[in-house]
């Protein structure tokens, strides 16, 4: 079975994993979450994205029911009944086929006032495994479309990655909607800051460049592990920057768990640099994919 829920320690289908109308999860975004993806159905960085749950639980203080033993073992046996049956993908980069995209959520409970109505009160753990729906292997090998965006809604706290994503919602709607891959913030100062799902990255004169974590931006997984792969190669500098230097690079890329390292060859109607997938984008993407997977057959490394 390729997709599987685990709701408070009980494994079921998607569709059978019901949490009441009166969660606060649901009613308010009053919960946190993490997302983690596999190789060879194993959990990648696993330690790192739970440590995350729990700062994000603690800076909202949301009591977690289940300590970081117990959420790895549950996150384990879901993937597990989760294997096999995936259905074939032609387009998709070889090293997501047959991987998992596994959501695990901690939600507030409904809360006291529900409890006449027999809904259970406490915090609810759901974990869903997912067949990984990454990039296909085209966008590795021509890079993608992003578009510039304002927040049309205020944004959420960046210190804890809750339910709370509205405006990252409505700017994945206008991406969408513009034909690109991901829809970059740029906030009330005039500054580029992240992607709406994604930390962004630029390359220019042979430095690599990303907004530093106080300009508002999601502490990645993802973003941590290429700045240390890209210190052994070339100058780093996270500090701000605005659409016209961004405009103006040699190179952007994206990370996020499910995309790993992903080129932008175009910017709106612009092409970015040359046009096509810069030096360093293509080399830390090779080392990223030999860090967490091995190089795959006829992919960019």
């Amino acid at each position: 079975m390729p997709a599987i829920a685990n709701l408070d320690g009980t494994l079921l289908p998607p569709a059978e994993a019901r949490v009441s109308i009166f969660d606060r999860g649901f009613l308010a975004g009053d919960q946190v979450y993490e997302v983690v993806r596999t190789y060879r159905l194993a959990p990648f960085r696993l330690a790192a994205h739970l440590a995350r749950l729990v700062r994000s639980a603690e800076r909202i203080g949301l009591p977690l029911p289940w300590d970081a033993a117990r959420l790895e073992r549950e996150l384990l046996r879901t993937v597990e009944a989760s294997r096999g049956g995936d259905p074939d993908d032609p387009a998709a980069a070889p090293w997501n086929r047959g991987e998992r995209s596994v959501r695990v959520v901690v939600t507030r409970g409904a809360g006291e006032e529900a409890a006449a109505l027999g809904v259970p009160p406490g915090p609810r753990v759901i974990l869903a495994a997912l067949p990984l729906r990454g990039p296909p292997a085209a966008a590795y090998r021509d890079g993608v479309r992003c578009v510039l965006v304002h927040a049309r809604v205020p944004r959420a706290d960046p210190l804890a990655k809750t339910g709370g994503h509205l405006a990252e919602a409505l700017a994945g709607i206008d991406a969408r909607a513009a034909g690109a891959e991901e829809a970059l913030f740029v906030d009330e100062r005039g500054r580029v800051t992240e992607g709406a799902s994604s930390n962004l990255f630029l390359v220019k004169a042979g430095r690599l460049v990303t907004p530093p974590l106080r300009a508002g931006i999601l502490a990645g997984v993802t973003r941590g592990i290429v700045l240390d792969l890209a210190a052994a190669e070339l100058p780093v500098e996270e500090r701000e920057f605005g659409p016209e230097e961004l405009a103006a690079a040699d190179e952007i890329f994206l990370t996020s768990t499910s995309r790993e390292v992903l080129p932008v060859t175009r910017l709106g109607d612009r092409p970015v640099g040359a046009g096509r997938v810069g030096p360093v984008a293509t080399s830390l993407q090779r080392r990223y994919r030999a860090l967490a997977g091995g190089a795959a057959p006829g992919g960019p490394g």
